[in-house]
């Protein structure tokens, strides 16, 4: 099961924050930040896994949850997923989410994370609910997401009038 998806830049600045637990404001500032000191301060050239996350009560020698990520020009995509899950399923998990935000904003950059954060967790939706993966079909996901943009754009014409 997947336990929160974070994308945040090098700096560790969040730009999407989705937790599939109840999980505490406190709590997640702290998540953000171990994993962010964990995955900026690794090469490129090691692998996306890693083990453990002391602030969602995993130590290294219970591996319980694993962070699981791609590093994308300036940004990063974490999933914190339990050892149910395949790391190579949720790396290509991450792909599709990717294409299917490439697809949406025409290269995607970290501009558009910001000023269409609504659209992002809507994609996010389209692909996982309730910490499972629901979709991976990027023309599926592409297609959701352009009828939702319909049905957005005649309403926003009418407050207009």
């Amino acid at each position: 099961m997947i336990k929160s998806v974070l994308i945040f830049n090098q700096l560790g600045k969040p730009r999407l924050i989705k937790f599939y637990e109840q999980i505490g404001t406190t709590q997640q500032q702290e998540i953000l930040r171990e994993i962010h000191a964990l995955v900026a301060k690794r090469p490129d050239t090691q692998c996306n896994f890693l083990e453990g996350c002391q602030s969602m009560g995993s130590s290294s020698s219970d591996s319980s949850h694993r962070i699981i990520y791609r590093h994308y020009a300036t940004l990063y995509f974490v999933f914190v997923v339990d050892s149910s899950e395949s790391e190579l399923g949720i790396l290509d998990l991450i792909q599709v989410f990717v294409e299917a935000l490439d697809r949406v904003f025409e290269n995607v950059c970290e501009l558009d994370l910001i000023f269409h954060f609504d659209e992002i967790h809507y994609i996010l939706m389209e692909v996982v609910e309730a910490g499972m993966v629901i979709e991976t079909n990027l023309t599926e996901i592409s297609r959701a997401v352009n009828e939702a943009k319909q049905q957005i754009k005649p309403a926003s014409e009418h407050s207009r009038l």
